[in-house]
């Protein structure tokens, strides 16, 4: 390899390799394999394509070469067939998610009428959703990604935004019959393969990532709103929108604020679990007499139970969004997810 050739193909990602074959193979063949690929591949497939497109022609042949000698490495065990396939995608994504994925990519199974949602904007979600049942709208917005939900919410009626969202967070299990309705509310009919397990979707950490991803104004509409339904759903919603950890991204004028509202013993408690980065980010807003003798006293107090520690963080979580709705520190909301 040239030293201009090793220049340019210096960093080049996996995803760029495949770019460069998929210009290779021509519109037609390359438009098959993408019907078969995610919304977010072809999002990242397309822009390497961009990226590519200036390669010479010697970094080309280069790439083209090392697909060829990787197949000439296969053998018939390694690629495998159907069944190989189905028992990767299960232990890498679990069976719910590789049903999903397997209903795409293996011959004779058509796609499902909910997975057309993954290639349509939030606003056509919307208007599509928005005079069905809330627990119909709440599977839907589980089965989407948190920024695209977060988007559906908004475009979403606000009378009926806290409900939908006390809806996600109380999911656990859907039932094939339900996943059946929802299937003809798309218009289309279950694949002859689906899957006749309940499907995982929602609940709590689902609820909060959705959340999270909302603007504050909707946000506390959501939240004052949930609190009247579900004053407790909405406290565990709260605790999982933003856990200990994500104070690190807190500036230090914010950092302060919180310190001088809690008290010293409950900071020691939280903090005795939490990792370095965290630790530091309220180490480095005291004074070194000050961090001294909070880390003698904190070691004082010896090992606590998980149980205590996590209900520490999780007050003064809840004091830090008291603090953040009266704008006295930013949280960051939609950065944390």
């Amino acid at each position: 390899m040239t030293d201009k050739l090793r220049a340019e193909l210096a960093g080049i990602t996996s995803t760029q390799r495949a770019a460069v074959l998929m210009l290779l193979l021509g519109e037609e063949q390359a438009a098959e394999i993408i019907k078969y690929l995610s919304p977010k591949e072809v999002q990242a497939l397309g822009a390497a394509m961009v990226q590519v497109a200036n390669f010479s022609q010697e970094a080309v042949n280069y790439v083209l070469d090392e697909f060829v000698d990787h197949l000439k490495n296969q053998n018939n065990v390694s690629i495998g067939g159907a069944d190989y396939v189905e028992k990767v995608m299960r232990l890498a994504l679990g069976d719910d998610k590789a049903a999903s994925v397997l209903g795409r990519i293996m011959p004779g199974q058509g796609t499902k009428g909910l997975d057309i949602l993954s290639w349509m904007d939030a606003r056509g979600i919307a208007d599509m959703i928005r005079g069905e049942h809330p627990q119909v709208v709440a599977i839907i917005l589980s089965l989407l990604e948190s920024e695209v939900a977060a988007d559906v919410l908004n475009y979403l009626p606000p009378d009926t935004r806290a409900e939908v969202i006390q809806r996600v967070a109380s999911l656990d299990t859907v039932q094939p019959s339900a996943m059946a309705e929802l299937e003809a509310i798309m218009k289309q009919q279950f694949s002859k393969n689906a899957s006749a397990q309940s499907s995982s979707f929602g609940g709590i950490q689902a609820a909060a990532k959705i959340m999270n991803l909302t603007k504050t104004a909707l946000e506390a509409s959501i939240m004052n709103g949930l609190n009247d339904i579900d004053p407790d759903l909405m406290l565990k919603i709260q605790d999982n929108m933003f856990t200990f950890e994500n104070l690190v991204s807190v500036d230090n004028k914010g950092i302060q604020v919180l310190m001088r509202a809690v008290e010293p013993d409950m900071l020691m408690m939280a903090l005795k679990n939490a990792s370095e980065p965290c630790q530091a980010r309220f180490f480095d807003n005291m004074s070194e007499r000050a961090r001294g003798m909070f880390r003698d006293d904190m070691e004082a107090k010896g090992p606590q139970r998980m149980a205590d520690v996590e209900d520490a963080q999780k007050q003064i979580m809840r004091k830090a969004r008291k603090l953040s709705d009266s704008g006295e520190l930013i949280l960051g909301g939609a950065d944390f997810v």
